[in-house]
C-alpha cells in the first residue's frame, strides 16, 4: 500500500513544494500543482498548456479557445512556459534521488476532456459543451498533447520505471447530469450522451496507454460513473471515500480484483475540527476493506479527499504524513 497526493498544493514556491513531495511521499511522489500562482497554473490552465494544435487566451470570464492558427494568447504562452519551468525544477531536484536512480514510480496530472469542456469557452462564447464539433476537437487535441507531455516527462526523468497519468474529471458527473450552467446563468447545458462521453475519455486514456504510461481517472465529486470510466480505459480510479454510493463500492472492488489500482481519498483536504491520526485513518480503511470483502494486499493507494490548494502548509504536510504512516501500517 502506498500514499500520494491528488495534485494541488498550497503556496507559490514550486521548488519547495516538490522537495516536500519527494520527502513525504517516497513511494509515489507526484508533480505538484500550485494554483495560488494564478489562472495559468490552475487545473484548467495546466490542461490547456498541453493541448496540441489549439490556442487559447484568458478573458475576464475565464479561458477561451481562439482557434487553430498557431497564435496563442499571452496567458496561454505563459501557461506553457510555466509548465516547462516547473518540469525543469522537477528534473533538477529529482537527480540522484531514488525516484530516478532506483526506478521509481511518478504521477503527473492533467485536466480531462469533459472538465475542460465545462470550464473553457468556445471562440464565440459559452462553454465548449454547447458545440459537438468543439468538444470532439478539444478531446483529440488533448489526447495528442498528452502524448507529447508523457514523452517530455520521460525524457526528463529517464530512470522512472512507472509513469502514472491522472486525468482529473471533477466535472464529469455534472456534464452527464446537465448541471453545468450556461453563460447567462439562467439555464443548464444539455447532458452528454454516454457513448460520446466514453469516446472522448477513450481517446485521452488510450493515448496515455499507448505511450507506455498508466492512465488513472480522478474525481472527488459524487455520482461519477466509475463503470464508464473503467470501460473507457482507466487502470486506476481515484475517489473520495466519503462520496461513494453502494454501487461505487462494488465497482472499486471489481477494479481491484481485476488487478487495477484504487486511490482512496481518506484524509480531508481542509483541516477538520477533530484532527485525524494515522490510527483513526488506518481503522477507517480497514473497515472499508472489510465491507467490500478484500484485504490490503490489493493495489490500494491512499490520498487526500481532494487537492490541498485550499489548505495551509502545516495541514498539507500533516495530511501527507498521516497518509504515509497509514500506508505503512496497512502494508
Amino acid at each position: 500500500m502506498r500514499a500520494t497526493g491528488v495534485g494541488s498544493l498550497p503556496g507559490e514556491d514550486y521548488a519547495e513544494a516538490f522537495r516536500i513531495v519527494l520527502g513525504e511521499l517516497t513511494d509515489l511522489p507526484h508533480l505538484p500543482e500550485l494554483p495560488a500562482r494564478g489562472a495559468t497554473a490552475n487545473m484548467t490552465g495546466r490542461g490547456l498548456a498541453v493541448l496540441d494544435g489549439l490556442d487559447a487566451d484568458l478573458q475576464p470570464a475565464g479561458w477561451r479557445l481562439t482557434g487553430t492558427g498557431g497564435s496563442p494568447g499571452v496567458d496561454h504562452r505563459r501557461a506553457r512556459s510555466l509548465l516547462a519551468q516547473d518540469l525543469d525544477t522537477v528534473e533538477e531536484l529529482a537527480q540522484d534521488t531514488p525516484l530516478v536512480s532506483g526506478g521509481g514510480t511518478f504521477k503527473i496530472q492533467v485536466a480531462g476532456p469533459w472538465t475542460l469542456a465545462a470550464t473553457v469557452e468556445r471562440p464565440r462564447g459559452d462553454k465548449l459543451l454547447a458545440d459537438h464539433g468543439a468538444r470532439r476537437e478539444l478531446a483529440q487535441a488533448l489526447a495528442e498533447g498528452v502524448r507529447a507531455h508523457v514523452r517530455d516527462v520521460r525524457r526528463r526523468l529517464p530512470g522512472v520505471e512507472t509513469l502514472i497519468v491522472q486525468v482529473d474529471e471533477p466535472a464529469l458527473s455534472a456534464v452527464l447530469n446537465a448541471q453545468v450552467p450556461t453563460a447567462s446563468g439562467f439555464g443548464k447545458h444539455r447532458s452528454i450522451d454516454l457513448p460520446e462521453a466514453s469516446q472522448a475519455l477513450e481517446w485521452v486514456l488510450g493515448a496515455i496507454a499507448e505511450e507506455g504510461a498508466t492512465p488513472w481517472v480522478h474525481s472527488c465529486a459524487a455520482g461519477t460513473p466509475l463503470g464508464l470510466v473503467r470501460t473507457a480505459g482507466a487502470k486506476g480510479l481515484s475517489v473520495d471515500l466519503a462520496q461513494l454510493s453502494a454501487a461505487d463500492h462494488d465497482e472499486l472492488a471489481t477494479s481491484l480484483e481485476a488487478g487495477d489500482t484504487v486511490a482512496l481519498g481518506v484524509v480531508p483536504a481542509l483541516a477538520p475540527e477533530r484532527t485525524p491520526t494515522d490510527k483513526t485513518v488506518t481503522e477507517a480503511v480497514e473497515r472499508w476493506l472489510d465491507m467490500v470483502g478484500l484485504d490490503a494486499a490489493y493495489d490500494i493507494v491512499l490520498t487526500p479527499t481532494c487537492g490541498l490548494a485550499g489548505a495551509d502548509w502545516r495541514w498539507a504536510r500533516g495530511v501527507l504524513r498521516i497518509l504515509t504512516e497509514t500506508a505503512r501500517h496497512l502494508a
